[in-house]
């Protein structure tokens, strides 16, 4: 399991992989729903599956703090549409 830091003043994920390199979410916080606006997996470890490691602990982490999302960014938007198993997450999914 990949350690998962959340850094509310800067408004990112950290997600480290190997080597100490991480992956990061940047989002924007309102109330409980993380708005998802970037990502970014190091150019080194990209092609090698880690945009679903950094993807599955951030969702994790968000569901774990009570939180919803809406992915802005279009990386996010491809890997919530392929993975079913989020959709509870989502915060238009919502009331």
């Amino acid at each position: 399991m990949c350690v998962v830091t959340f850094d509310e003043t800067k408004q990112e994920f950290r997600v480290f992989l190997e080597n100490d390199l991480f992956a990061i979410a940047k989002f924007e916080l309102q109330d409980s729903v993380f708005i998802i606006t970037s990502t970014k997996v190091p150019e080194v470890l990209q092609g090698k599956g880690y945009g679903k490691v950094m993807m599955e602990a951030v969702l994790n982490e968000i569901e774990t703090r009570g939180g919803k999302v809406i992915p802005e960014c279009s990386f996010v938007v491809s890997y919530l549409e392929r993975n079913s198993q989020w959709q509870h997450l989502r915060a238009e999914n919502c009331g």
